[in-house]
């Protein structure tokens, strides 16, 4: 089968946009070409990848299923494009970098605003979400790279530990009874927890971590990223563990309590996880290197 590349690209236009009229001006064509485009590519696969409605248009199953892999080889041409077409090494171009929120807020926000004010025409793309989902975005080749927390399963992957944290048990005002003494776990499961929602890699942790401790706590609210954690703690939702320096701030004000424990405490990494396998674009290669090795040792 030996389709145009064009039609590709009229199509990954079409799904972005939902609709033929803009994807024709993004493009520089017409409606009438878009739409004849999209017919014969659609003839040319024998399947139906939009179904067209009165606001504009949506992808079928099918559909769904082609632009996953359409999206991520224009993006790549797109971006090698933009490096190719003059910046100077890797002054500009664009990298695309998975993040955790936790990831975020306690490295890699302060290294790129370190990174941008040498490379200011570089062009960051950030991708937040769960652990799972970015190693299998990064797996499937929509990422240059990703700075996640640990643990996480690395199957081809490569990782390099970029920083470690430490994460202490933490309760809003109402329990500010709980910082009068070391408690050991088991002694707190009377108490309403908050944590992250099961299938992430923060609630794994520490499911396991509560069974090396011999306990087994249930949570009483889940949230669906980190940054959820201490405005909920906050409002007294429950107790839970969060990272000591985003927590710091709120003890100052009161809003927020260490819980003493007995046990030892999580330490966790923050590590930059990449496929070696795959081509890097001079943006990409140069900021890896600055987060492994420049960055990281003038933190030191």
């Amino acid at each position: 089968m030996n389709i145009n590349y064009e039609y590709y690209k009229i199509f990954y236009y079409a799904a972005k946009y939902k609709n033929i009229t803009r994807a024709a001006a993004a493009i520089g064509s017409s409606q009438p070409n878009v739409t004849r485009v999209l017919k014969l590519l659609e003839s040319e696969l024998n399947c139906k990848l939009f179904e067209r409605e009165a606001r504009g248009i949506t992808l079928t199953e099918e559909g769904r299923r082609l632009y996953a892999h359409v999206q991520i080889a224009v993006m790549q041409l797109e971006n090698a494009q933009e490096e190719l077409s003059g910046q100077a090494a890797c002054q500009m171009g664009t990298v695309e970098i998975g993040a955790t929120e936790t990831a975020l807020h306690l490295f890699l926000l302060d290294a790129l605003r370190s990174f941008k004010e040498s490379h200011p025409g570089a062009r960051i793309k950030i991708h937040n979400d769960t652990t799972p989902k970015l190693l299998k975005k990064l797996a499937c080749g929509g990422l240059d790279f990703a700075v996640l927390t640990t643990p996480f399963a690395q199957h081809k992957l490569v990782s390099k530990r970029l920083h470690s944290f430490q994460e202490i048990l933490v309760a809003g005002s109402q329990y500010r009874e709980l910082g009068q003494r070391k408690w050991k776990l088991g002694e707190l499961h009377r108490y309403p927890w908050v944590g992250l929602l099961e299938g992430t890699a923060t609630d794994a942790f520490y499911r396991e971590y509560f069974l090396r401790q011999h306990t087994k706590v249930e949570l009483d609210l889940e949230a669906a990223t980190s940054d959820l954690l201490i405005p909920l703690i906050r409002s007294n939702f429950g107790i839970g563990f969060v990272p000591e320096k985003l927590a710091q701030p709120f003890f100052m004000r009161q809003e927020l309590v260490q819980i003493p424990l007995s046990c030892s405490l999580p330490q966790r990494d923050i590590c930059l996880v990449s496929d070696q396998e795959r081509g890097k674009s001079i943006l990409s290669a140069g900021l890896q290197k600055y987060l492994t090795e420049e960055y990281v040792f003038s933190t030191r």
